[in-house]
């Protein structure tokens, strides 16, 4: 069985996002999405609200396992028994950082095979910051998630 992981922040899950899974359901015959848990980063939504949302989305694809992860990236990769990870790029500069960040982790795991997926098109501008934003402003989002992140939202916005 052939097994990929994507890992992310996912704060929160966006529909470029979702793409990139569906695109590794061509390739893989299983997908362990990983909730990373970033210190730098302060987090809108719980890890926890983030796997649930995820999970959502997927919750009619088996072959999607959502999980969180505290740590580094090849112990995961590791632990799953699978080389390949699969990144998302929308432009240079995601590649630029997914590419240093590739040779930092091929030093730690020389059998890491990196993907990337480019963004389509109508995605490019699409990100979580985005999407944080137009929460934090009260501007439309509902283009930028899956429906079932939407309602996620909507439904514990207003409890």
């Amino acid at each position: 069985m052939k097994k990929c992981v994507f890992a992310g922040t996912f704060d929160p899950f966006t529909v470029g996002h979702e793409d990139t899974v569906r695109k590794c359901l061509a390739l893989f015959d299983e997908v362990a999405v990983a909730v990373a848990e970033n210190k730098q980063k302060r987090c809108m939504f719980s890890a926890q609200a983030r796997v649930e949302m995820i999970r959502a989305v997927f919750a009619d694809e088996p072959r999607v396992r959502v999980m969180r992860w505290e740590g580094v990236i090849v112990d995961l990769l590791k632990r799953e028994g699978t080389p390949f990870y699969v990144r998302g790029i929308r432009n240079t500069v995601d590649f630029e950082y997914e590419n240093a960040d590739f040779y930092a982790s091929r030093d730690l795991d020389p059998s890491l095979i990196t993907l990337y997926i480019p963004a389509e098109q109508k995605h490019l501008h699409v990100s979580s910051t985005l999407v944080k934003n137009c929460i934090a402003f009260e501007k439309p989002y509902r283009e930028y998630v899956p429906a079932a992140v939407y309602e996620y939202i909507q439904k514990n916005r207003q409890e």
